[in-house]
């Protein structure tokens, strides 16, 4: 898994995961607890690129969500970008594209990241 570190026009540190693979109950724990640390050490906004995810099942998807209710915790952003087109379908039958921020780009997932202190 890839871990990119980005600072903003507005000063705030962003973390990009880029996991790879599948994200399924064998990788989910392991994906948690990384943005589990990501986002209590390092910073409360997180970017998770999916470009090379080619399967996520449930657990993938509850490792997400737990990702993005610890960034709303502590006041943080959660932003998913570069589904990949077979996991796209996932988040779409579960309704989950309507949950997460989902954006087409890495570079649109890194605007607008909301101002304060990182």
């Amino acid at each position: 898994m890839e871990k990119q570190t980005y600072t903003t026009h507005d000063g705030n540190n962003v973390i990009v995961l880029t996991p790879s693979g599948r994200l399924d109950i064998t990788t989910a724990w392991q994906f948690r607890l990384k943005l589990q640390e990501c986002i209590a050490k390092q910073s409360r906004h997180v970017v998770v690129n999916l470009s090379q995810v080619n399967f996520i099942d449930s657990s993938g998807l509850t490792s997400l969500v737990a990702g993005m209710r610890d960034a709303d915790k502590v006041r943080g952003s959660f932003r998913i970008c570069n589904v990949h087109p077979e996991a796209k379908l996932v988040f779409e039958v579960t309704m989950m594209d309507s949950v997460f921020e989902i954006f087409e780009t890495e570079e649109q997932a890194l605007e607008g990241i909301p101002r304060g202190v990182a």
